[in-house]
């Protein structure tokens, strides 16, 4: 059985090529290196002095690659300390300020009023069907999104009842065999 790596590389951007160090978990599962290029060339108009928010950031490689492709400020959110500990050190050695991470359960923490966002990004544990359901519920609900607003979501490929508002419209979309990922915004 192959080994996992416990290593990712930025992409692109003032930190390309640095090292990521994540956390072994068969829970974890980092967005791949070619979804994430995708991503961020899909982003690549909106990024600069954008605000995120990772809704569930595991490693905080896309909180990292977002900042590194100069948006002004990410919010990380991860249910697991260990996860955010992680991310922690990562930003410690970087030096990027401009991260906040918090452990909280991402349900909990979207039901606080809010500030929107300019980029979202929803990567939920994929064993935990309807909590992308819920997620989106709420972001519109407490108004995390605004005019404009992109939202990138990855699921696997088999999960077909995503309830997406009216209001965000499809821009980009691709998916792997396993993995569909495509970015809506909101108008």
């Amino acid at each position: 059985m192959k080994k996992k790596k416990n290593v990712l590389r930025v992409i692109s951007g003032i930190f390309k090529k640095q090292k990521i160090n994540i956390q072994h978990s068969k829970y974890l599962r980092p967005t791949k290196n070619l979804i994430r290029e995708t991503l961020f060339n899909w982003l690549n108009e909106y990024i600069l002095n954008a605000k995120c928010l990772d809704c569930f950031s595991g490693s905080g490689i896309l909180g990292i690659e977002a900042i590194s492709r100069h948006a002004k400020l990410v919010t990380c959110l991860d249910i697991n300390i260990k996860n955010i500990n992680i991310i922690n050190k990562n930003l410690k050695r970087l030096k990027i300020k401009s991260i906040k991470s918090v452990c909280t359960n991402t349900i909990q923490w979207l039901k606080k009023n809010s500030k929107p966002y300019d980029i979202i990004f929803l990567d939920p544990p994929y064993y935990k069907y309807n909590l992308l359901n819920k997620v989106i519920f709420l972001l519109e609900q407490k108004k995390w999104t605004k005019k404009n607003t992109i939202i990138y979501i990855e699921h696997e490929i088999y999960q077909k009842n995503i309830n997406i508002p009216e209001n965000w419209i499809l821009k980009k979309k691709k998916q792997t065999k396993k993995i569909e990922y495509k970015i809506y915004y909101k108008k």
